[in-house]
């Protein structure tokens, strides 16, 4: 049976106390990534899995991950071909196949990095992917997935592909799309608003969609 796994990432823009307690009562696992612990020990609250070389972490997150006891521990050198957060998806994929994702304290910070965040995020396809903070609610949809937004009347919304050859439907909001092809990374999906219940629909490619709280 598919479970549904919180990913702590390391971004320097931390999720506050009240998301990060009510995203980890929704979801079976937590894996804390890197300085992604120091964000869920802000909030009293552990994880099951730290994935990280430790470089961002703080001491006393440190010398938990040195002396854990409860929670496992992946610890990777510092002088690796592979991002934390990489490294933290490929942990879910081995632990529980098929598990749906999200992630928080994933964006803001340097910006290469919530680049790189955003490309990985997408490359994991084996089910949902969410980015949840605090003034958003992001989905990366992949070709054939779709988003139904209920409640939302009145609320920003855009959608930006991350892929070649994405194509959309948009309906629902003050501008809708029907079939109709986004360049990469364009702004042909910026600054919509919710009208009624919303569907969003990839039909090709792959694209990043965002609710604005």
């Amino acid at each position: 049976m598919a479970c549904k796994v919180l990913v702590v990432c390391g971004s320097p823009v931390v999720a506050s106390a009240d998301l990060l307690r009510r995203l980890v009562g929704e979801c079976d696992h937590v894996v804390a990534v890197d300085r992604g612990l120091d964000a869920l020990l802000g909030a009293g609250l552990s994880c099951d899995v730290y994935v990280g070389d430790a470089d961002t972490v703080s001491d006393a997150g440190r010398a938990l991950v040195d002396a854990a006891t409860d929670f496992e521990v992946e610890r990777h050198d510092p002088y690796k071909d592979y991002t934390d957060l990489a490294l933290a998806l490929d942990s879910v994929r081995r632990r529980w196949p098929g598990a749906e994702v999200v992630a928080t304290c994933a964006t803001g910070g340097r910006p290469d990095m919530a680049l790189s965040v955003l490309g990985l995020l997408a490359g994991y396809d084996d089910a949902p992917v969410w980015i949840a903070e605090d003034e958003t609610t992001g989905r990366i949809l992949h070709g054939g997935e779709s988003w139904t937004i209920e409640g939302a009347e009145g609320k920003a919304f855009s959608i930006i592909a991350l892929a070649p050859g994405t194509v959309a439907s948009e309906h629902g909001l003050e501008w809708e799309l029907n079939h109709s092809p986004l360049c990469l990374l364009a702004d042909t999906g910026i600054s919509n608003v919710v009208r009624s219940t919303a569907t969003i629909q990839v039909h090709t490619g792959t694209a990043i969609a965002y609710l604005y709280h």
